[in-house]
């Protein structure tokens, strides 16, 4: 399913940038300018150094003259608005209508009312920093998504909006996994374990915290507790370098 994001009249640089980092992040590419302030704004220093890695989206970025040259291949248009108007597109939060139109089948052969034979896609429009969208680009569309924010404070920076929709639309799609931080380390098998509670064994009696003679259940209980922490190899091996420090430190000095 194509997914293009349309920046109209963009009038900073750095929010072009910056707005294709934000796509980028979401996996998404389709980036199309309508009529920004600067002709050039693919090649400013500023809109490179905000893109910060995704270059590769402002270079197959198109810029182009009118709205209906960025619209082709679309069937399903996303105005962006704080303000609902009185007349046009329902006004509706991203996840709720996200949610909806998927459940609609939007995206299958025939879905959301489109014909079965042809290309589907989903356009989000985002008006420019001063003005936001004029009504005539709202009007067209099928829906103005409204970003839920604080009511006594809802306006967010060009790029922040894009990110947020971009988001939302890539959750709404199945949304990638998170990344496990390193490799799951190996847990300690038993007689790992049993190797590092003798070896705390001698080292707690060398410093007189275990009386062999009468042991109580100092053992046991932190047999229980390192059944219930489950330590890995390597902090085994902290362990036992823990209990040759302390038998060492016990040793009479000569």
């Amino acid at each position: 399913m194509k997914t293009r994001f349309v920046l109209i009249h963009t009038s900073h640089a750095g929010n072009v940038g910056a707005a294709a980092r934000a796509m980028k992040t979401m996996g998404f590419d389709d980036l199309v300018l309508v009529a920004p302030r600067w002709p050039n704004v693919l090649r400013r220093e500023e809109t490179i150094q905000r893109a910060s890695g995704a270059l590769d989206v402002l270079q197959q970025a198109r810029i182009v003259a009118t709205l209906d040259e960025a619209l082709d291949g679309i069937s399903h248009l996303c105005a962006t608005a704080m303000t609902p108007r009185d007349f046009g597109p329902p006004t509706r939060a991203p996840r709720a209508h996200f949610e909806g139109l998927l459940g609609r089948g939007f995206g299958e052969a025939g879905g959301a009312g489109r014909p079965a034979t042809g290309e589907t896609g989903i356009a989000f429009l985002f008006g420019s920093e001063r003005f936001g969208m004029a009504n005539e680009d709202v009007y067209r569309c099928h829906v103005a998504l409204s970003i839920p924010t604080h009511p006594q404070f809802g306006s967010l920076n060009l790029a922040a909006a894009v990110q947020l929709i971009a988001y939302e639309w890539r959750q709404a799609l199945g949304g990638f996994d998170v990344p496990a931080r390193l490799p799951q380390a190996e847990c300690a098998d038993a007689a790992q374990l049993a190797g590092m509670l003798a070896h705390w064994q001698e080292a707690l009696t060398a410093v007189g915290f275990l009386d062999p003679a009468a042991p109580k259940k100092l053992m046991p209980r932190l047999n229980q507790l390192f059944n219930r922490a489950r330590p890995t190899v390597e902090e085994i091996h902290i362990l036992r370098g823990v209990a040759k420090a302390m038998i060492q430190a016990a040793r009479p000095k000569s």
